[in-house]
Order: C-alpha cells, then structure tokens, then sequence
C-alpha cells in the first residue's frame, strides 16, 4: 500500500468529523468504529458514523467491537463511555490504550503514514502537557521498539477549545449535522444532557449557527 493512507478513529461525533475531514485533505482515510457500548447501546452514534462514511467516502472503512471497555465507564452518564469525549485525564487516557492500539495495527496492516484521533484537552497546562506526553510516548513505541517508523498518531485538536473545533470544522466545510453529541438515544437531540449543552456552548462561542438544529427545524 502507497504511504497516502491515514487511519481515523471516529465515533459520530463532532470532534471526529473535525478529524476525519482534515485527514481526508492530505490522506485517503481508513474509518474506523470503536465499538465500546455495551449490549447494543450507543445506536445514534453509530448512526452519525454511517453518515459521516457516507459523506467522507472513506477507501475503506472497519468496526472493532470492544464492549468490554464498558466496564471501566460510569453507566449512568454515556458520555463516558466512549474515552474520546472529554472527561477526568487519567482514566480517559488509560482506556484509549487499547483503542489506539488497536487502531494502529489496523494502520499498520494496510501500511498507512497516520492514525488520527479526536483526542481534546484544550488550553489547560497540565493536562495538555500529559496529553501531549502520552501522543509522544505512543508514537515512539510505535517507531522504535514496533518497528512502524513511519506511523504516526496525530491529535490535531488535542491543544484547541470547543469552540475552535467549531470554528476549524467550518474552515474545512465538516458536515455537522451528521455529528452526534447528545448522550440519549432518542431521535433529536435531548438539549439539556452534558453533550448537548457544551455543543451549543461551542457554537456560539464561534459565532457559528449549528447545521444539526437548522436540520431538525426544516425537517
């Protein structure tokens, strides 16, 4: 396989569709699912995944069922579930371990230069700077003692704020109503769960209309 490939982890949310549209203007992508919703849960967000393959086209597109990550997640919020949203660090991290691995032997079957993550700290000192030691740490596992020299994790909202993914998104024309950020499952967005609040914080921070709710009006 040529070197124009790069692997993303996307799980239908807004931040992955930030990620796998910037990945798709240098590389063609690889998406992949992380399934980590225990007993069938998490159907909308895997619906936002199916729109959003849909629309990036991707050259190839994988499911990696991983329900037993549940276990480490706190059942009554969904948002945590899945250790790409935001949330405590340490725990965050430690469950995107075995994501990321996994992720980067799917990267490394098909030779591919990257692998993409939506991973998001924003400004804060500290944790960015654990953040952005552990991407280093990943990635020279990778290189030296795996032997992927030219593999690479890139996080390129890693240092950004919400409202600057919000802002970057529409620098690169995402498509935002095939991003799903609310933690129920029902067929609008609930506006009042974590998800949905600092969505719409996000949006109006950047000044920016959201395309989900300019959707679900016309509709």
């Amino acid at each position: 396989m040529a070197k124009d490939l790069a692997l993303v982890l996307n799980n239908g949310s807004l931040n992955s569709a930030v990620i796998t549209a910037l990945a798709a203007q240098r590389f063609r992508t690889i998406m992949v699912y992380a399934d980590v919703a225990p007993g069938g849960g998490g159907a909308r967000h895997r619906a936002a995944y199916d729109q959003q393959v849909a629309h990036f086209k991707p050259y190839r597109e994988h499911t990696l069922p991983m329900p037993y990550l549940s276990i480490l997640a706190a059942p009554a919020d969904t948002q945590s579930v899945d250790p790409r949203q935001t949330g405590l660090l340490a725990p965050q991290l430690l469950t995107l371990l075995p994501i990321i691995a996994a992720a980067s032997s799917f990267a490394a079957h098909y030779q591919a230069a990257a692998v993409y993550v939506g991973l998001r700290i924003g400004s804060s000192g500290d944790e960015l700077a654990r953040a952005t030691e552990y991407i280093q740490i990943i990635n020279e596992l990778l290189q030296i003692p795996c032997g992927q020299v030219d593999l690479e994790v890139i996080t390129p909202l890693l240092e950004l704020d919400p409202w600057q993914v919000v802002d970057l998104g529409f620098q690169v024309n995402v498509p935002f109503e095939k991003a799903w950020s609310c933690s129920e499952e029902g067929p609008v967005p609930c506006g009042s769960c974590r998800g949905c609040r600092s969505r719409e914080q996000a949006f109006i921070q950047a000044a920016k209309p959201d395309p989900l709710k300019l959707v679900k009006k016309s509709a």
